[in-house]
Formats: C-alpha cells, structure tokens, sequence
C-alpha cells in the first residue's frame, strides 16, 4: 500500500455514522462554540498520539503493530489485552455497520427482510478483504473517497448558505423558521453564549469526541503492508490529521451556524437538516446513500484491522499458529473469517440481547480505543528510553516525534483524563465501571494461562 491508500483506509475508519448522525447530537450537548472546542481538543490529543505513533510504526514496521509494541515496551500481558480491546471494538462495530446498512436498504426496498440485506453486505464486505490486500486497499479508497467529495461539498454549500449566497429556509435564516431574507453568518454559535450547557459538558464530550477520530490508528496496523513506511507513514498521519480537522470542524461549523443548537440532530442527521434547507431535492436520499458508503466503508476497513490483529497475536505465539496462516493471496483467511464470526455475534446480540450482552459489548468497545491510544503513548514514552539506553541516539531514528519526552506524556496525560472525565456524565458513567471489570478479566485470564503453560 501507498501513501493514497493508507490515507484513505485511515478516512475509511474515521468518517462514519459518527459524523453524519451524531455530531448534531454532540452540539445538542455542548453547544456549538463548545463542540468545536472540543473537537479542537481532540484534534490536539490525536495528533500527539499519532506522533508516538509514527515513531514506534517507522522504527518497527510490523501488521498489527499496538499490541507487539505494549507487550514489548509495557508488558505481555497489557499486550495481549491491547490487542483483545481493540479486536474487539472493530468486531463490535461490524455489528452495527451490518444491522445500518441492511436497515438503510430496506427504507428503500420494504418488501426484502433485513436479514437478507445485511447477508449480502457480510458476503460483500469479506471479498473485498479476502482476495489481497491491494485490492482492499483500492476498494477502501473508493469508498472513502465518496464520503471525502460528499463532505467538501457539503461544506462548500453549506458555507454559501452561511455567508448568504445561497438562501436558506431551515430556522439559521431570519430566525426561527426563516425565510432565507438575510444570511445567518455565525449568530447561531454565540447567540445563548459560548457554553449555553456550562463549560462541563465540553469535557464530558471530549470521549465522545475521541470516539469520532478513532480509526487515525489505523495508519499503524498497515505498517507492516506498506511501501517505505519510513517516509509513507510519517506524511500518511500528518496528511490525513489535517484533513480529518477540516472535514470534522468544518461542517460543524456550517451545522452550528445554519441550524439552532437546541434543534441540532434531534430529529435527523444534521446533514439532511442543512440540505433541505438550501433546497437541495432528496437530500434525504442523498445522505442516506453517502451515509451507507460510510458505514460499507467502516466495515471494510474494520474487518481489515480486527483479522490483522488475531494474525498478529498468532504470530507471536499467543493464539493457536494456526490464525496466522494465509492463502494464495497473502490474507489471514481464516483469521478473518474469526473476525467476521465475531461481528455476526455481535449482530446477534444486538438483535436478541441489546440490553444485556450488547450493551456490555458497546460499553467496553466504546473506551476501547482511547485505552489502546494510552497504551500507545505509554509504550513510545519506554521505547525511547530504552533506545537511548541501548546506546543509540534518538538521530538514528528514521522519524521522531518531536517534543519528547513531553508530547508521549501530554499524550498519556490527556487520553487518561478523557477515559477518567466520563465518570461526571451519569449516561456514560457505567461504561467505566464495565470496562474496569472487563480489564481484570483479560489480566487474571492471561496470567492464568500463562502460569498453567510455565507449569
């Protein structure tokens, strides 16, 4: 794979329902200065972490790399439970991609059952990822470059609205229910203050906030699969932070301003909102075929990244050799094909036990990545000790990050606190208590099996 191919592929993780559904919601909560606020700060905490990140994945460019670089540079077993977490939110995901997407098609097309559609997306989904990674590569790149043109257009029009030169009947436009006389401009971030729900709820967002960037790490899974990952990987994660910041605060802003913030994503997917008001014809239908490319594209790259880390654990010993093995084509066959049982599981559970397994499953799967992001920062903050240690200067280094030891450990620092800010949000809170249990139980599983294989 190419510079193009892993900017895409990180696009393809990134920009999902999280963007197009939820992020009306997000400004719902915090306010619309507020939102962008927060989402600058999760800009900044993801930047660090990628930083540690390009350091670790151009110094040891290995396919499933997180886990190898925590069991080295932490332990084996925060290794293994790294790599559990993360396998698991990708599996978790391709649950509810699958149920979307099948939900999606049958809007359109009532008369064919959901379970029909979501089969022909699975079987769709895993031959892509079976024949070769080039071909996952290509495929990945053309579904998210849709969602790349759609957004840009989005911010385009929406900015027209904003500044006047397009009419706008949504309520951003001589005030509520307007006309479209006057533009908007940005009276509709500041009109009831900068934090119209108190500065608090910009902290107890910043998760949320986090959760919509996840998916920039997967720029490290692909080291391994990449053409000169010493000069690919550090302007792969540079390129796509910069893009991901522009798309993200950029159509926030255009929603903020166009759209109240009480009103925002209540209903609908603020995109549909914002469309309908320019006057756009089935803006509805619009969004939903953008939205389904997200979440096909989403599926695509989790599959990717849930089957390179079973392959990684296999390699190294953890799991049965087996897993590791590939086919003609270089792919983990059945590796994924795990994978993807997983992610039938978790559609399943969310069928038949959403308020039970599921709910458990989504609550771990949801602090998961930052936990991954912590284990990151904590592993490049060790492996440039030990580098230097060893009596190597940190000159050697194909890329290092800059800052150190100061950008590992604001890294660690801010990726913490945004686990630990969610106990003052009483919706989130007992996804920490959750989480907590599920962390003991990896640790006490491992270390029991790792005692009985000693014995």
């Amino acid at each position: 794979m190419n510079k193009r191919h892993l900017m895409m592929i990180s696009f393809g993780g990134v920009i999902g329902t999280g963007l197009f559904l939820s992020t009306g919601y997000t400004i719902n909560q915090a306010g619309p200065f507020g939102t962008v606020l927060a989402y600058a700060i999760g800009a900044v905490i993801v930047h660090l972490v990628m930083m540690c990140l390009g350091e670790l994945s151009v110094a040891m460019p290995f396919t499933g790399a997180f886990h190898l670089y925590a069991r080295r540079f932490i332990g084996p077993a925060t290794g293994f439970v790294t790599a559990v977490l993360y396998w698991l939110t990708w599996t978790v995901a391709l649950g509810s991609e699958f149920t979307g997407a099948a939900i999606i098609m049958n809007g359109w097309f009532p008369g064919v059952p959901v379970w029909v559609w979501a089969a022909l997306f699975i079987a769709l989904i895993l031959m892509l990822n079976m024949l070769s990674v080039r071909v996952f590569a290509e495929a990945e790149t053309l579904l998210s470059g849709v969602k790349v043109v759609a957004i840009i257009l989005f911010i385009i029009l929406g900015a027209a609205a904003v500044v006047g030169l397009l009419p706008y009947d949504g309520g951003g436009a001589g005030g509520p229910g307007g006309t479209g006389d006057a533009a908007p401009l940005l009276s509709n971030l500041t009109g009831d203050g900068l934090f119209p729900n108190g500065l608090g709820a910009v902290f107890t967002t910043i998760l949320a906030v986090n959760f919509a960037f996840s998916g920039t790490e997967l720029i490290g899974i692909t080291a391994g699969e990449v053409k000169d990952p010493g000069t690919t990987i550090p302007r792969a994660i540079h390129a796509t932070l910069v893009r991901l910041v522009v798309f993200f605060i950029g159509s926030i802003v255009v929603i903020a301003a166009l759209i109240p913030w009480q009103d925002a994503g209540v209903e609908e997917s603020p995109f549909v909102t914002v469309l309908d008001g320019i006057g756009i014809p089935g803006a509805g239908d619009i969004m939903n075929v953008v939205i389904l490319t997200a979440i096909l594209s989403a599926a695509n790259s989790g599959l990717y990244a849930s089957t390179r880390m079973l392959w990684s654990l296999a390699n190294e010993g953890t799991l049965p050799r087996a897993l590791a093995r590939t086919n003609r084509f270089g792919v983990p066959a059945l590796a994924m094909g795990l994978s993807m049982i997983g992610g039938l599981a978790a559609l399943l559970t969310s069928v038949y036990a959403a308020s039970t397994v599921y709910l458990v499953l989504v609550s771990v799967s949801g602090l998961a990545v930052v936990l991954v992001w912590v284990a990151i920062s904590a592993s490049h903050l060790s492996f440039r000790r030990r580098w230097v240690a060893e009596g190597r200067s940190a000159g050697e280094l194909a890329y290092r990050a800059p800052g150190y030891p100061w950008v590992p450990i604001a890294a660690l620092v801010l990726t913490t606190a945004s686990c630990l800010l969610i106990v003052f949000d009483p919706v989130q809170r007992p996804a920490l208590g959750i989480t907590a249990v599920f962390l003991v139980a990896c640790y006490g599983g491992y270390w029991a099996v790792a005692r009985r294989v000693s014995l």
